[in-house]
């Protein structure tokens, strides 16, 4: 057999072992999504992680799903809230503060949402979300899209929480777009993990 070849060959095989751990990632994200714990009781507070607001201040399509879904766990046991986002390119106001507004103008009260607005990544997302806990509580349920939830939980249980969560369903014309960049994501934050990348 000649070099190149074995070169071929090689390449060939790594590609091959790409795309299978590729996918086989993309299979374990889908399960841990559709197969969350159940959310505690003793949860002290609802994180809900921010998205994209549009430049008239409306929210993403994203960004609706997830509200609605914490208003739902709301509803179900009331405790605090606390919307994160800091304000991001053409966005009128930080994520945190339109997301308050929108809970306040669906009944929620003033005094039972805090809003995280100075964060730009899921890390800071959790990390400045802490201040707003009372003080010595870390059991928390994050809010977040279904595709994302599951290294979500990760991330909290890495910032030292007691994490559960519910994730909101993503749009269905995206849903494949969704959870390739969530295997990319979830790469980086492994490799992370081994000290070989930075991660936010």
């Amino acid at each position: 057999m000649s070099g190149r070849r074995r070169i071929f060959m090689l390449l060939t095989s790594l590609i091959a072992l790409f795309v299978l751990a590729f996918l086989g990632g993309t299979a374990l994200i889908v399960w841990a999504e559709t197969h969350p714990a159940p959310v505690s009781d003793d949860s002290s507070a609802i994180v809900v992680l921010g998205a994209q607001v549009y430049a008239d201040g409306s929210l993403s399509p994203q960004l609706e799903l997830r509200m609605e879904a914490a208003l739902s766990e709301y509803r179900r046991m009331p405790r605090l809230i606390i919307t994160c986002g800091g304000r991001g390119e053409n966005e009128p106001a930080p994520e945190g503060d339109i997301m308050r507004n929108w809970l306040i103008e669906k009944g929620v009260q003033e005094n039972m949402v805090f809003s995280e607005n100075t964060s730009l990544n899921t890390t800071q997302n959790l990390r400045y979300a802490r201040q707003f806990l009372p003080e010595g509580e870390s059991r928390i349920t994050v809010i977040t899209s279904d595709y994302h939830l599951p290294r979500a939980l990760q991330m909290a249980r890495d910032e030292g929480y007691q994490a559960d969560g519910v994730g909101s369903p993503c749009k269905p014309e995206y849903w494949i777009k969704n959870h390739l960049r969530e295997t990319f994501a979830w790469g980086k934050y492994l490799l992370s993990r081994l000290g070989l990348t930075d991660y936010q």
